[in-house]
Parts: C-alpha cells; structure tokens; sequence
C-alpha cells in the first residue's frame, strides 16, 4: 500500500506536561489512560456533520484512537456524521462514506485513512515535510515495526515502497520493546548487518554490511564522520535508526558500498507527554531517565524537550564498570505561520574502568587448552575509557510558496576522549606465568561543524507533478591529538609489566609515566552539492534521477618532539557522483525497483605506493535490483 506524503497524527489524548520557563523546570500531570481494547468495543457514537478532518480529531478523542490521514487528501471534504452504538471500525466506515476512502488498521492502536488523489492537485510540502520529522516519518508513539516515509536513500521523503533500495527502519517501539539501548545493540538486531565488537568496555565495535566496513553516519540526514565514535551513541534520545543498505551516492557520495546509518532525534511534540523509565538486572545494572515534552506556551508556538538517561553497570568478568549521562534538549519555534527555528543540544560521557581491549590465550604453550576462568579481567587496574560528547546544532525552516521549502541547518560536534588500555602480550605456561602488559594511550577532541541547506518543492512537467529537491552540504573536521609515548615506553621491559600468575591476577600494576613523544594533526573539509528529482512517469512507475558533486581535501601533519615533521596533503575536486532509481508498482503490494551509483573513498594518509605517494581513492560502482511488499492489514 502506498501511503500520501502529508500525514497528520490524531494522538491518544495525553494530560499535557507543562514546562515552565525553560526545559529545566517542568510540572508534570499524569497521562489520561484510553480504555482497555478500545478498539473491539462497540461505543456510542454521536459525532454532528462536519468537516471530515474535524470529524475523525473528534472520532479519536472519543476513542484514544490513532488516526492518520494526508491533511490535503481531507481539503473541502465533508462527513455525514455517524450516531448510535457500533464499532470504532464500523464509525470510521460511516464518516467517511462518500469519499471512497480506504480504510486498513497497521496495528490495533492506530487507523489509516487514504483517500484517492484528483488529478492535477496540488502537492503539498508542509514545514515539517523537511525538518526531520516528515508526515508519516515519526515512529513515536505508532506502535509500528516500520515507517510511512523515509529520506534517508535520496534526501526525498518516500514511503518504504518508493524506495528504490534496500531499507530498514529500527522504529521507537522496536527500539523499547527489545530494549536495544545503544548502536551496536540496535545494530545487532538489523538485518543485514554484522556487528564486531573489540572487547567488553572497549568501545570500538565495527559495523558490516555487504562484506564492508560500514562509514556513512548521519544524523538528522548531515553526513558525521567515523571518527565522532558515532557507535557510543544512545537511542534514548532517538527516534528512529534508518539503515540504507548499498552505495548511498546521492546522501554522501563517500566512503564504502556497504550501508548508511541514519539517526533521526527525538522532537517536541504539540501535546504535553511525560515518561519516567527505571532497570536492574545482574551485574549491577541500574538504569534510570526521563523523557518530558511538550508545548512552553500557551498557544502551543513554542515546543520543547528533554531527555535524560543515566545508567551504570558491571558485567561477568572482574573490576569491569561503566557509567553513561545523556541529557538531551530540543526545543521549536514557530516565528510565524511558514517559519520554523530549531534549537538543541545534546552532552553524553561514558566513562569504563578495566575496559577488555585485548583477549585471552586458549592455549598454553605446551598446546593444552589453558581453559580460563570466562571472568578473568587481563585490563590493569589503571585502565580506563572515557567519551565526552557534545553537540550543538540550530535550523530555520520557510515556506516558500506553492508547495516549496527550504532548510537551513548549522550542527557543531566534539569528540573528547581518554583511552588508556594494557595489551597482553607473551606466552601462557602451566603455571600460569609467562605473560605481561604492553601499555597504550590515546587522546584528543575532534570537531566537526556541518552546515546543510537545501530547496525542495514541486513543479509541472508534461501534464504530471514531480518533485525536486537541491543543496549543499559544507563539511569541516579537525582533530590536533597528543602522539602519546605509550608506542615507544619501554614498559614491557620492566618488572611491573609481568603478570606473575594469571589464575590470581587481580590486575594491580605500577602505573605508567605517560609522556608525550609528538602531536599529529588532520584538517578535511568536504564540499558537496546535489540535485535530485522524482518524475512520476505513470501512474506506477516513478524515476529518480540525481547527482552530487564533491569537493574534498585532507591534510595531515606530524610532528615527532625531536623528528622531522611531515604532511600529507590530499585533495580531490569535482567529483561527479550520479545517481538514478526506478520503481515499478506493481500492485497496493508489491514493487519492483532498481538503482544505480557511484561511490568514492579516500584512501589513509599513510596508504602509499612504493615512492610513498598516494595512492589514489577507491572507486565503485553499485546496482541493485530487488523486489518489495508492503503489508497492511485490511479492515
């Protein structure tokens, strides 16, 4: 089933959450609960002839039922009203009647209402059609395993049908209900992506796709570097992970063929809302937070929220402990009718003492399996692996006239991290002795400020409506990072770095004298413009055809205390990525699509040929062809 692009949410009536002032001073009311399988109970029904639209906001306050319906769709459309005892079901058939609506029930909570579009209409972009949280995009408070519209494949908002490649969405409710607090747990649970993890506490895990690494990271659709450690990342203050699988040429138009993780944040909401969360488990998990939100005045042009979460654990090996604080706020500013301002922040730390970034011998030395105790911690008690993430970031929507938007959005990042780890090193005898500890350090605080505009709107071709939508996206990311000594300390040598008897070892050390040998430093910058457009071929049949533009330049420096200091300038200019997709309709659902792209990715500044030059980026070509159902479940 194909689903409108403008979507409004009738929303189970919530005792609104006022937040007085600021985000920080908040009063809550508790929300007003709907009746028990409200929706197999016969009600009475008397809801007056009226607009269609108000009719069926009426039909959900009586019945804290969810209803979904394309506001233009109900545009100069009126309901006969309906009186008497009956089903919410059988109400729904009765307003509508006349409009040839139909009518299908995604989940026993919600409805959705789909009326067929005359031809020559107008299509409509609302304000909130580009800023995040497209009609049919929110996955909050649904109850549904997927999403009505994405944007993550082609910066266009398509339903999951439209999209002419492989796409998953990770919604809010599959987020609670698996509790999947974090990337890599989100990520375990996505089909067609393999998660590795280092080591429990280590905070390097790595995401597969299609036999690569996976580099794209985006949040909010802004392209984020690998180098944020974009996998400490908690989904308290998400709403939805859209996974892209394939070559992603229009979004980023860098890095491998292997998938584009999309994160769409949380946003205020027009009804007052408030949830309190609360865990234990073993291994001393606790875990507590909150998520208020709602509007700050009383007309409702001011919105916010803010989310809080906070947990600590330990785990089955010994001395291992982590700590993670989120606090995240957002809030919207209507400044008039067509103008929208967006302003938050969000500040995460995850602090682990005795992180495991290095595993344990299976065998002694003899070739006897050493069949070690599984809570056996080789991390030194000085060990550590601290994150402290901060982000900031600001847009402007307008509406333009005549179904056409535009966005303006500026982001800044930080990175600051501290990992000190110990890496066993030797060879495991009986006896439990032979091995000892190779000590490491990294540091820094690496930035990246984004700044993301784009136009989107549509226009007139051959007596169709087509869409198109254009932008730049301006990228810059530097790091200057302590080269520590860790490398070069002479640690190993020492008495203090042996383990003396693995079966007693309680991970006490002399701590190193860290000194610092050099500092390096990396500047990149990333250019990119791009132009894409949905043609509306027939009926069934849509094309997409776009192309991205880059520009892009790395410099890298090295400066050894007591070394020459070297540099590794980069660039690449003009490059052309093209992009185009088709998607054949071949019924409500089922579809069949295609696509095709280029992709490019810069090699390592230390990546060179036998004369030490660079080498050139590594270049791709994807297609794809494949076959899709949407399923709906008719009433």
């Amino acid at each position: 089933m194909q689903y409108p692009r403008d979507f409004r949410f009738s929303r189970l009536p919530l005792a609104r959450a006022i937040l007085a002032a600021s985000l920080f001073s908040v009063t809550l009311s508790l929300p007003v609960q709907a009746a028990e399988s409200a929706q197999a109970q016969v009600q009475n029904f008397n809801i007056p002839a009226q607009p269609l639209a108000d009719a069926l906001d009426q039909f959900s306050a009586q019945t804290g039922l969810q209803v979904i319906y394309d506001t233009h769709q109900l545009n100069g459309r009126a309901s006969p009203g309906v009186k008497g005892q009956m089903s919410p079901t059988q109400a729904l058939q009765a307003l509508t009647a006349g409009s040839n609506a139909r009518l299908s029930q995604p989940n026993p909570s919600s409805f959705v209402i789909e009326l067929p579009m005359e031809l020559g209409s107008a299509l409509q972009l609302d304000a909130v059609s580009i800023s995040g949280k497209a009609p049919g995009s929110t996955t909050e408070g649904t109850g549904l395993y997927t999403t009505y519209s994405s944007s993550s494949s082609t910066r266009l908002n398509l339903t999951p049908q439209e999209t002419p490649q492989s796409l998953t969405v990770m919604t809010r409710q599959r987020l609670d209900d698996q509790r999947l607090t974090n990337l890599s747990d989100a990520l375990e649970a996505t089909p067609g992506v393999i998660v590795v993890r280092d080591g429990l506490g280590a905070e390097t895990d790595s995401y597969y796709s299609r036999g690569f690494v996976i580099q794209n990271y985006e949040i909010d659709g802004v392209p984020t570097v690998t180098r944020m450690d974009n996998y400490t990342q908690s989904m308290a203050m998400y709403d939805r992970i859209e996974i892209v699988r394939g070559a992603s040429g229009l979004i980023s138009g860098m890095g491998n063929p292997s998938a584009t993780i999309n994160l769409i944040r949380k946003r205020p909401t027009a009804e007052g809302q408030a949830s309190v969360t609360g865990s234990a488990g073993t291994w001393d998990r606790y875990g507590t937070g909150f998520d208020v939100a709602g509007p700050l005045t009383e007309s409702g042009n001011v919105r916010g929220r803010l989310v809080a979460d906070y947990k600590t654990e330990g785990a089955w090996v010994d001395r291992y402990k982590l700590e993670s604080q989120l606090l995240y706020g957002i809030t919207e500013l209507d400044l008039s009718e067509d103008t929208l301002l967006t302003m938050g922040f969000s500040y995460q730390r995850t602090d682990v003492d005795s992180p495991l970034r290095t595993g344990l011998p299976t065998r002694f030395s003899t070739g006897e399996r050493s069949n070690l105790n599984r809570s056996i911690n080789m991390a030194p008690d000085w060990s550590y692996n601290d994150h402290e993430q901060t982000s900031y970031f600001a847009s402007v929507e307008q509406q333009l006239g005549n179904g056409w938007s535009g966005k303006i959005e500026y982001s800044h990042s930080e990175n600051k991290f501290d990992e000190v780890f110990g890496f066993l090193m030797g060879n495991l005898q009986p006896d439990g002795s032979g091995l000892s500890q190779l000590p490491v350090r990294f540091s820094g605080t690496p930035r990246q400020d984004n700044l993301d505009l784009y136009l989107t709107g549509p226009f007139n071709l051959f007596g169709r409506e087509h869409e198109l939508i254009g932008g730049v996206t301006l990228s810059k990311y530097n790091e200057n990072v302590p080269s520590w000594g860790g490398w070069r300390y002479d640690y190993n040598a020492t008495p203090g770095a042996a383990v003396d008897n693995i079966f007693d070892w309680d991970g006490k050390q002399p701590k190193p004298d860290w000194t610092i040998s050099g500092k390096s430093s990396m500047e990149e910058t990333q250019y990119a413009a791009y132009l894409t457009s949905r043609l509306h071929l027939t009926d069934d049949l849509n094309l997409i055809l776009g192309s991205r533009v880059i520009d892009w330049k790395r410099d890298t420096e090295d400066r050894p205390y007591g070394g020459e200091k070297t540099e590794v300038n980069r660039k690449e200019t003009g490059v052309f990525i093209p992009y185009a997709g088709v998607v054949y309709d071949l019924d409500e659902t089922w579809a069949l699509y295609a696509s095709y792209t280029k992709i490019f990715n810069p090699q390592a500044s230390w990546v060179t040929d036998e004369s030490n030059k660079p080498l050139d980026p590594m270049q791709g070509i994807g297609y794809e062809l494949g076959v899709r159902a949407v399923i709906s479940t008719a009433s």
